[in-house]
Order: C-alpha cells, then structure tokens, then sequence
C-alpha cells in the first residue's frame, strides 16, 4: 500500500516567489513544508521593489498584463497580512517619476511616453491625473536632488515595498497557518515514473504530493531530472543604499531614467541606487569596484543633489534570468505534481507575490486567474542532456 504523503506540498527556495507560493498553499488549509537554503546574493533580499507596470516600457506585453494583476493584487495582500499581524511590509504608494536628463535619453524617453499613453488610451487606466507628463520645475519640485530634466512623466499610483520585510510577514502568516519550515539543501525530487512522490532533504526522503520548484537563480539544478530545459542564470545586481542626514524623504518619488537604473526613497532619510545588470556574473554575489562606480555615477548623473549623501550599504543580489526575459511558471510537462515559480529577473518583487498565488492556485487543482501559457517551460523545449 501507497504512504500516504506527509505533506500537500513543498516548496523548494525560500525567496519571494517560494514563500508566497507558500503561504497561498498554507492559507488554502494545504499541508505545506518550505524548504529553504538561504543561499548569500538571494535577489529577494537586495532587490528595490518599485511597483510600476504602467511606466514600464523594456518588457513584452506577456510582462504587462502579468505585471498589471500582480500591482493590482499588492493592496489586498497587504490588508491581509495586517489582519493576520505578520508586521511592516514597507509596503507604500511613493509615486515616480520617469525623465530623460540628457540627449542620449530623448529618443527613447519619446518612445516610452508613446507606449505608456497607448497603453493608458487603451485599458482607460490609469486617470489622467494619476499618470502625465510634468515640467522640469515640477519635477524638481518633486524630487530635490534631480539634475534639470528635458521629459518626465509622474505616476502618482506607483509603489515600492520592502522584499525582506514582505518575505519576512510572508513566512510568519504562514507559519501561522501551519507552514512547516526547514533549512538544508533539496538533493533531488522523489519521482515515481511521471508522477512526484517528494523531495531528498540531505539524508531524508520527505513525502509530498506535489512540489513547486522556486529556486530563483539556482533552479535549473532541477532541469535534468525533470527532462526539461530551464535557461535560468544569474545576473548580478548592485543596489547602493544613500544615507541624507536630516532630509525628509517620505514624500519623495522614484525615479527611472534611460541607462537602465533607478532610485528608490525611503522614509528614513533614505534613497536606494541602482543597479547593475552584469549578466553572465555566475553565483559571485560580491561587490566590485567597476559596478559601485556604475551605481554611484549614473545616481550623480541624474540627481547630483545626492552628491553630499552617506553610503550606507551596499547589497547585491543574483537575479534568476531567463534567455527570453520572461518568468516561468505552472507545470512541468510530462510530470505530474512538480510546478516552476522562478526566472523573474529584476521584476521578482513585483510579480512575485501574484505569481505564486497563481501557482498556488494550479497545485491547488484549481485554475488559475491568469493564463499561464506565455510563461511555460516548455517554451524552451526538453532537456539535452
């Protein structure tokens, strides 16, 4: 006779995307066990958190309406995990402001601003008065420390949040659901011809009816097993935190401009710069001279205000890219009970909580509230190996 499984489902990877697969499945009175390694340079732990699908303009569509939902879910969850006091998510509606600083920027920041309008045309959100073009004084009005701009646009409903802290309340709402957590490394799936059965953890054989793998950079160790491709690989990200002695912050905006870099206030007399995108890094989450220099240039360039300001912590985190740009999520196919919630990239914080409420959903038996087509493994055909 079959033992019956000790758990509902387990989750590899302890990041974002595994935890809120988690705590979705614990709150669905799923028995769930999470498995983390908490591997140095995890993405969730460094990453900026800026929620602002409407004023992106480098993904494809297949990103945006993913992106939208996700955005749109945060609120909610955040209520949630209120009434349930799993403490501060640094959850905020900040605003941000995309601008062009300097000639190299005005042909993509035009062509930004025709995305962001068609997309605004097209859905009738968000209001007009929520997401439009500013002038430069307005700009500077809005964030001090900005060089004089030739384009901005102002999106009053974006957000930030804080990954620690919402993995952090993520973790304790579940566990407060009977989440079962455990350290250590998963060694393999237990697969009983096309079927999952569990997991290795070091010398134990953990029973599981299903399996998530949500091993952010690290999860193409799984790909051989399962016969299938998963190009998911590290890219290095430098995010430097700027202290401003005595400044209020609370009221500033994000800023995005054109060379693929950001910042992020925080209440604290605090602006978060970055980052690199050093695609090809490997698992070496360490600061280096060229990308603090990086960091620190393009943050001067844009706001030379932020010149005076302290360091106060560098982070770096191994962001899970795949060779599509896109995330991967559902079920393997060919494999019964074994799903993937990784390949984020730079957007883990703000599709992750979403996503793994989708996947949740899927292991669930349930359908999803989102189809999940764009983003299947099998995009990338079977394993070689």
């Amino acid at each position: 006779m079959t033992a019956r499984p000790v758990f509902d489902a387990a989750i590899v990877g302890g990041g974002i995307l595994g935890t809120a697969t988690a705590y979705h499945l614990a709150s669905a009175g799923a028995r769930t066990l999470l498995v983390d390694r908490a591997d140095v340079g995890r993405a969730t732990d460094a990453g900026a958190g800026i929620l602002s699908p409407e004023t992106n303009s480098r993904d494809p569509e297949a990103w945006f309406r993913l992106a939208v939902e996700a955005a749109a879910y945060y609120p909610a969850l955040i209520e949630r995990l209120r009434a349930e006091q799993a403490n501060d998510t640094g959850y905020a509606r900040c605003g941000q402001l995309v601008v062009a600083v300097s000639e190299d920027e005005l042909e993509s920041f035009e062509r930004a601003r025709r995305l962001i309008s068609e997309r605004q045309r097209r859905r009738g959100l968000p209001k007009a008065e929520d997401l439009h073009e500013i002038t430069a004084a307005e700009a500077r009005d809005l964030f001090p420390p900005l060089a004089p701009v030739r384009g901005a646009i102002y999106s009053r409903g974006a957000a930030r949040v804080d990954g620690r802290l919402l993995n952090r309340a993520l973790r304790t709402a579940a566990e407060g659901r009977g989440l079962v957590v455990r350290a250590g490394s998963v060694e393999r799936l237990v697969l009983d011809g096309d079927v999952v059965g569990g997991l290795v953890l070091g010398a134990e054989t953990v029973l599981a009816a299903g399996v998530a793998i949500a091993g952010g950079a690290w999860s193409e160790a799984f790909a051989a097993q399962l016969g299938v491709t998963i190009p998911v690989a590290p890219q290095r990200g430098q995010i430097i935190h700027l202290g401003l002695h005595g400044v209020d912050t609370s009221g500033w905006p994000m800023i995005s401009a054109f060379h693929h870099h950001y910042m992020v206030p925080w209440p604290d007399s605090r602006v978060v710069a970055g980052a690199t995108r050093e695609t090809g890094s490997g698992f070496t989450a360490h600061t280096t001279a060229a990308g603090v220099r990086e960091v620190l240039g393009e943050a001067l360039r844009v706001a030379p205000g932020l010149a005076g300001a302290e360091v106060r912590e560098i982070r770096v985190g191994l962001r899970p890219l795949t060779s599509d740009g896109l995330p991967v999520l559902g079920g393997v196919p060919g494999v019964r009970g074994v799903f993937l919630v990784t390949g984020h990239g730079p957007s883990g914080l703000t599709l992750g909580a979403y996503s793994g409420k989708l996947v949740a959903e899927q292991m669930l038996g349930k359908q999803p509230a989102l189809d999940l087509s764009a983003f299947s493994v099998s995009r990338f055909g079977r394993d070689a190996t």
